[in-house]
């Protein structure tokens, strides 16, 4: 089998770069077949020796091939959202996905054509084809504005207590030691007796950080915040009928009523959570949802919510308003008294790239704004009446390791609204969850998560998930808000150890 790898040529060699990506995307959530990496990456790794360093081209292909196939299926969810309005979008959804996916393969395909340049073989290899990938990956989660999803360091979703590293160096890293850990294991039986003890304590990590991982969780006691009590509304209002003008009413009548609900334990709450974009209309534009969002909240209630909002231009004729996908909260008389702008917006959804280019082909944002959205000034920490200072993160803004809070003003806890009800049940708001839950382990804060259609969920600061509402369901989740922990090396350091183990990974590639 190592022979016939090695010497794969032509289609074959393509077909099993294409299923290696496939397997390897098994390892996501809400799978989580993270053996599965153990597989595809010594094959991909065994192909790579079979071609010579000046072939280039065959290098890059084989590794583009290999991300294609982890993408096309790590995305595939992508495609749901354009069967919410089949008869304007759908004929767009292989063009998105299929164009996303090669679009993000080619920095695999980078990562693979480094391996080659280097001409290291064996474990060396091994070294350099993870360290090329992780500083890749770190690339597509910046550049262009970034789209880190699906990134290998998720994988530790489903690796249990090795998350908990992530408070240490964060997913980017995580996704380096998941690449070294599937890439040299092979060599703990084969070739020179330093490559063989190198593997061994290669993967010799891997029980540490779950060991480590452990002790952390065991030892990881959290309380809750005296005197708060957060209600997350869901009130799963699907995609076709949210945005119907005559709908608005009633949506906002089901939230008012869902926020109202007598409390099952009796514990009414002081601070009430609406999802993204959690009514179609500008609320706080509305003299009347604001009178009914008073008497809602009876002086004395906190409501965050999603909400688009508009900045009118000086003139005010409507011309070049400016709209924001933005998170309101509204004090006890209904007023609005902190504001957050979502400064990360989704390509394709929220503003079109190229749109000089792609509009006059037919090409449209999935969600309908006037041009496109405007974009926030950055992650900021705002004041929560009778709560500590909150974080914020808008639907996909969860996804990014970097950036996530606010550098100069720590926040005691994390918001995160969202509106997955695009993707149904896919795979797509699980892995959105398991993503939020990395943030919670990075930066040791509490997160409070309510999403449209699910999965809304309040998460400790260890990324445990204390409770939470499925997919697909009206409910209402009443719940304590747990203490932050102190920030975490990675809150304090951010990704600097991630450029170090790069540095000792790519060293040692080439000094082995």
């Amino acid at each position: 089998m190592i022979d016939f790898l090695r010497g794969v040529r032509g289609w074959r060699r393509a077909g099993l770069a294409l299923a290696s990506g496939i397997i390897a995307a098994l390892a996501m959530p809400p799978l989580d077949f993270w053996p599965l990496l153990f597989v595809a990456f010594p094959v991909v790794l065994l192909m790579l020796e079979g071609i010579e360093k000046k072939q280039r081209l065959q290098s890059f292909l084989l590794g583009w091939g290999f991300g294609f196939g982890y993408f096309i299926v790590a995305l595939h969810w992508i495609g749901f959202a354009f069967f919410v309005d089949a008869e304007a979008y759908l004929w767009m959804m292989p063009f998105a996905v299929g164009g996303l996916a090669a679009a993000m393969a080619v920095y695999w395909g980078l990562a693979s054509l480094c391996v080659t340049l280097s001409g290291r073989r064996r474990l060396p290899a091994a070294l350099v084809l993870a360290a090329s990938l992780a500083a890749f990956e770190w690339l597509r989660g910046t550049l262009f504005t970034g789209f880190p999803w699906a990134a290998p360091g998720l994988a530790s979703d489903g690796m249990g207590a090795v998350a908990q590293t992530a408070s240490l160096w964060g997913m980017p890293a995580l996704t380096l030691l998941i690449a070294l850990w599937a890439a040299t294991w092979p060599f703990i039986f084969s070739g020179p007796r330093l490559h063989r003890f190198t593997a061994v304590l290669i993967i010799a990590a891997l029980p540490l950080c779950w060991a480590w991982g452990s002790y952390r969780l065991q030892n990881g006691a959290v309380a809750d915040v005296d005197g708060i009590r957060i209600r997350i509304v869901q009130p799963n209002i699907s995609q076709d009928s949210k945005w119907r003008d005559e709908n608005a009413r009633a949506i906002f009548d089901q939230l008012l009523e869902m926020s109202a609900r007598a409390a099952p334990d009796g514990m009414p709450a002081t601070h009430i959570i609406w999802p993204e974009t959690a009514v179609s209309f500008l609320i706080d534009e509305s003299a009347v949802a604001k009178t009914e969002l008073a008497q809602l909240l009876g002086g004395n209630k906190i409501l965050v919510t999603g909400a688009l909002r508009r900045d009118i231009n000086a003139t005010g004729d409507g011309e070049d308003n400016k709209v924001y996908n933005s998170i309101l909260t509204f004090d006890g008389s209904g007023t609005v008294v902190a504001r957050y702008d979502k400064w990360r917006l989704v390509p394709g959804g929220e503003f079109l790239p190229f749109e000089w280019l792609l509009e006059p082909l037919g090409f449209r944002k999935v969600v309908t704004v006037p041009g496109s959205f405007a974009a926030g000034p950055g992650p900021v920490s705002l004041a929560i009446p009778g709560a500590p200072e909150a974080g914020f993160g808008v639907c996909y803004e969860a996804i990014f390791p970097d950036h996530f809070v606010d550098p100069q003003k720590r926040p005691g806890w994390l918001i995160n609204v969202t509106n997955d009800g695009w993707f149904g049940n896919s795979t797509g708001p699980y892995q959105h969850l398991a993503q939020a839950r990395l943030r919670t382990i990075e930066q040791g804060l509490p997160m409070v998560r309510a999403a449209n259609t699910g999965i809304s969920a309040v998460i400790d600061p260890y990324g445990r998930i204390l409770s939470s509402l499925p997919l697909s369901e009206s409910a209402i989740l009443d719940t304590g808000l747990p203490e932050a922990l102190p920030p975490t090396f990675f809150a304090d350091y951010g990704e600097l150890i991630l450029g170090l183990m790069l540095l000792l990974v790519l060293g040692s590639g080439f000094i082995l």
